[in-house]
């Protein structure tokens, strides 16, 4: 029987996970395998959400197993399992928040905070639990993009509730200050403004909180690299030279501050005309790509310039939520699995597993 295990773990290392770019014994997401009879049952726990993808992997690792000699059947159970992973070694993870995400660029106006709402939403649908930090203190665009307004409750006089929608928790300066009341302080008081926003909220049990960074590598940049535990950044940029230009600074500002880069992002890497639905690549072609290669790091995916997204932001249903069956929700999804899928095959946070000896 041992040989056929190891025939089946064999056989299951030759499937490479598209998601994960690697084999699930390699990533460790065979937790067991058993054998009875003619009869294999096998548990998967993969390290990032995929709800929407099980039904495919069993598929494929069914087949993997029943070409094993005297297998004839297989049993796949597979669950997603979302840990902490390492942080800057100055910092530990935040409680109730597993994992932050920071989302950035270089430059403004290469939808950031539309990418970033919509791979929270996409998480979610996968089956996370998920947040979403709006770091932009000058120019909160979270509440308009969630449907969400006035102040957040608190229930101690010291705290605040994240407010929810569509499934996700979420806290912005904008909750707390009128619509058209301009941000008109210094860097110190941005910096403290960041802190209490993610300090003060009372998260609950998230896996992954994503923080939709301002452009630029300024002092919201810099408080985030130092004061907050962050497991991994992507970059958002668009084809455009001048955008790949600033979005590079972006990276090596990660880099330099031991944040590992998940991957970029290219957005506007098309655009569909909304009459006859022609593709053209009005800010040029291949910029994410090749900003990837030269840097070491992984292409999550590209997203089309449509006005459907703009759209469906500006009304308060993103398009993950508006349209979930489109093309383009299926795009935010991809990318989102991935990003959780590069930080899966990270170095896990091990601290929570040593015991804490106090002597009295």
């Amino acid at each position: 029987m041992s040989n056929t295990k190891t025939e089946i773990e064999q056989a299951l290392a030759t499937w490479t996970d598209p998601i994960m770019g690697v084999d699930l014994v390699s990533a460790k997401a065979i937790k067991s395998i058993q054998i009875d009879g003619a009869q294999a049952m096998v548990e998967v726990v993969l390290g990032y959400p995929a709800r929407s993808c099980y039904k495919f992997i069993a598929t494929q690792l069914r087949e993997k197993i029943t070409a094993v000699p005297g297998i004839q059947a297989a049993d796949v159970q597979i669950r997603s399992e979302i840990v902490s992973h390492v942080v800057q070694k100055s910092l530990k993870p935040l409680p109730n928040v597993k994992n932050i995400i920071a989302v950035a660029s270089g430059k403004g106006g290469v939808g950031k905070s539309t990418t970033a709402v919509n791979l929270a939403l996409a998480l979610a649908s996968e089956g996370a639990h998920v947040g979403i930090l709006d770091a932009d203190i000058y120019g909160p665009s979270l509440p308009l993009m969630l449907g969400l307004s006035g102040t957040p409750e608190s229930l101690d006089g010291k705290t605040m509730e994240p407010k929810v929608a569509f499934g996700i928790q979420s806290i912005s300066i904008g909750y707390l200050v009128d619509q058209d009341t301009p941000m008109i302080w210094r860097g110190p008081m941005v910096t403290q403004a960041l802190q209490q926003l993610v300090n003060t909220t009372r998260w609950k049990g998230l896996d992954y909180m994503i923080v939709d960074l301002p452009p630029g590598t300024g002092d919201i940049q810099l408080t985030l690299s130092q004061q907050i535990p962050v497991a991994g950044a992507i970059i958002v940029t668009t084809p455009q030279d001048i955008a790949l230009l600033d979005a590079q600074k972006g990276l090596k500002m990660f880099q330099k501050v031991d944040i590992p880069v998940l991957g970029i992002v290219e957005n506007m890497s098309t655009h569909i005309c909304s009459d006859c639905g022609h593709e053209e690549p009005i800010f040029g072609s291949g910029g994410g790509d090749s900003m990837a290669r030269r840097h070491g790091v992984d292409m999550l995916g590209s997203v089309p310039l449509d006005i459907s997204i703009r759209k469906n932001a500006d009304s308060g249903t993103p398009t993950i939520v508006a349209e979930p069956d489109s093309k383009i929700a299926a795009s935010y999804s991809d990318i989102a699995r991935k990003m959780a899928a590069r930080l899966a095959l990270r170095k896990k946070d091990q601290r929570g597993l040593f015991p804490h000896i106090v002597v009295k």
